[in-house]
């Protein structure tokens, strides 16, 4: 959807790149920071048919978008049910038994191949952006069908009952370091690390650094079945080393090639995905009954503050690159 809306926007002559950006971010992190707070008041049902409503709202929004107006009101209509979808499924996850964190962590993370594939492949034959999000609305469908028709719910589902931060900045914070660390280097960095005597073209280049980044956070996080990583403070330390290697070769122009960069933004993604899924898998782990419902809900603002953070930097660190 997010691709389409930058493509739409193109046709319609428009360089609201930022305005996408913020449009996509600010409405999750907004509904993260304030939902915990009150969303136990919503029934699980509820949720799901707001967020397909809102998830093919946005898909026509942005398909028979006639004005830049509509096409970032889509991209919030979208952010929104991200945030809600993404706070209330770790929040279900706790009535369940820890596997199925293993199949959110690969779910989310074969979103990011599956979705840029199939926007690709579906524009690439011939079919246009707005042709492409009307025949997605299958996905908002299919979620509605999976979780009222599949999904075989627990005896009951109760409230939480505490909603203190029972510890979670050992958890938030590393997750938050993590991806602003992460999308500094991809929002701000990726697309200046540009080669003009490689074989492949600056589009193809940054599409493939793109696409490894997105298999390196399914592989990480398609991992908990036979890896858990409990020192979350090492990979946020260790994306944080990317981010300064990247910005450095940016600068400085060191890296001879592409075939560089390719091994170092699939290692990134691998530490993006770790840290998101261990993240969860050790709040679950290690928070008490009464208060792992609103904890699963309330770490998940940590990812959505360090990418909105990393946008604002990476604004300034890019324009001034581009400068030079």
């Amino acid at each position: 959807m997010l691709s389409a809306a930058h493509d739409i926007l193109k046709k319609q002559e428009s360089e609201n790149g930022t305005a996408v950006l913020l449009a996509d971010i600010l409405p999750t992190l907004i509904i993260k920071i304030c939902a915990p707070f009150v969303i136990h008041k919503l029934p699980y049902g509820i949720r799901v048919l707001l967020c397909a409503v809102m998830a093919a709202t946005s898909f026509l929004l942005v398909s028979f978008s006639s004005a830049v107006w509509m096409s970032i009101l889509g991209v919030i209509f979208a952010s929104f049910s991200s945030g809600l979808g993404e706070l209330s499924f770790l929040s279900l996850t706790v009535f369940f038994t820890r596997d199925v964190l293993q199949g959110w962590g690969s779910g989310t993370g074969a979103a990011g191949v599956a979705g840029s594939f199939l926007y690709s492949g579906l524009t690439q034959i011939g079919l246009s952006p707005q042709t492409t999000l009307l025949i997605m609305l299958v996905v908002p469908v299919t979620m509605l069908i999976s979780y009222f028709f599949l999904l075989v719910p627990p005896p009951s589902l109760p409230q939480w009952k505490s909603r203190n931060y029972v510890g979670l900045l050992k958890f938030v914070i590393p997750l938050g370091v993590v991806y602003f660390a992460e999308y500094f280097i991809n929002q701000g960095l990726m697309e200046l690390l540009y080669f003009p005597n490689f074989y492949l073209s600056h589009a193809e280049q940054y599409r493939w650094y793109q696409t490894l980044y997105q298999f390196g956070v399914l592989v990480s996080r398609s991992s908990l079945c036979c890896l858990k990583i409990r020192k979350l403070c090492a990979l946020s330390l260790l994306q944080v080393v990317n981010a300064v290697l990247l910005l450095f070769a940016v600068r400085y122009q060191f890296l001879c090639s592409a075939w560089v960069v390719f091994p170092i933004v699939f290692y990134e993604g691998l530490l993006g995905g770790a840290a998101y899924v261990n993240t969860f898998y050790f709040i679950s782990k290690e928070t008490e009954d009464r208060q792992r419902e609103f904890a699963m809900a309330a770490a998940s603002v940590g990812d959505s503050l360090g990418i909105a953070l990393a946008g604002l930097s990476a604004f300034p660190v890019h324009r001034y690159f581009c400068n030079l």
